[in-house]
């Protein structure tokens, strides 16, 4: 198995009360100083994985696509780089329906970005979003999400295969229930033989902040405590199993090793 991180880009959003939403601002602003980082802006990565695996070659989220910020919706430049062609991705695999996560898979024109290949998405997350009473009930400020993947999901039943957090989704890759960031939110692990590779898209956001603090919530996640007992479920089990781990919104490579420090975690990537 080979692994290759990919950047979407970043966006950059100023440190607000309220961001972690169980810790006081000034606790927050002091991990942050400790990690090395700015203290009143927040600086976040987007980062889809590629692993080819079991004769397939698999992207793990698609970013922004054309409808971020101009500082993201970067993944088709960098797969460039990177030597891989759109039309060489066989299968896409989405964690869950959130818009940096979902909105690569089709441009504005509505063309798919990646034709020849499959699109796997978790049966619960699928499940949230497109239904109908949800969507009404919902408040104005995640309606955007239904709408998402609504505009994306919705011309391409020929392409998409649901499947239950847990479930072997490929050869080599197997899902993971990982519930809190959203309803139906799934991780990976991606078997490489001697070494397995988790994939635990946004089970943690910023490092300095809830790898190192794993028991703080982000305002993004629906469920908070849901979210808490994902991210220590597998953390503990990325540092049992000796596994690499990349995440989404990890800094760096977005791809390392994981440790047990005091009461949370360090992320070391394998490249800065």
């Amino acid at each position: 198995m080979t692994a290759t991180t990919v950047s979407d880009g970043i966006i950059q959003r100023p440190l607000a009360e309220g961001f972690v939403r169980n810790a006081p601002l000034a606790a927050v602003q002091q991990a942050l100083k400790d990690a090395g980082l700015p203290t009143d802006q927040l600086t976040v990565p987007y980062v889809p994985v590629v692993a080819d695996v079991g004769g397939q070659r698999v992207l793990f989220d698609t970013g922004n696509g054309e409808f971020g910020a101009p500082t993201n919706g970067k993944l088709l430049e960098n797969l460039g780089r990177a030597g891989i062609a759109p039309d060489a991705i066989t299968a896409v695999v989405i964690s869950h329906c959130h818009g940096d996560h979902i909105n690569g898979l089709r441009n504005k024109a509505g063309a798919l970005v990646f034709p020849r290949a499959r699109i796997y998405v978790p049966t619960p997350e699928w499940a949230w979003w497109m239904d109908d009473q949800r969507m009404t009930a919902a408040p104005d400020a995640i309606k955007g999400v239904f709408n998402a993947a609504r505009r994306v999901f919705g011309p391409i039943a020929q392409q998409r295969v649901r499947f239950e957090p847990g479930a072997e989704v490929l050869p080599g890759v197997r899902s993971l229930p990982a519930f809190g960031q959203s309803p139906g939110h799934a991780a990976f692990t991606i078997d490489g033989g001697g070494q397995k590779l988790m994939y635990w898209a946004d089970a943690a956001n910023i490092a300095a902040l809830f790898v190192r603090n794993p028991d703080w919530a982000v305002q993004f996640d629906m469920d908070a405590e849901a979210a808490r007992q994902t991210r220590r479920r597998l953390a503990d089990r990325v540092i049992r199993e000796n596994m690499l781990l990349a995440g989404y919104h990890l800094p760096g490579s977005s791809i390392g090793r994981l440790a047990v420090s005091g009461n949370g975690y360090d992320f070391t990537p394998l490249m800065a």
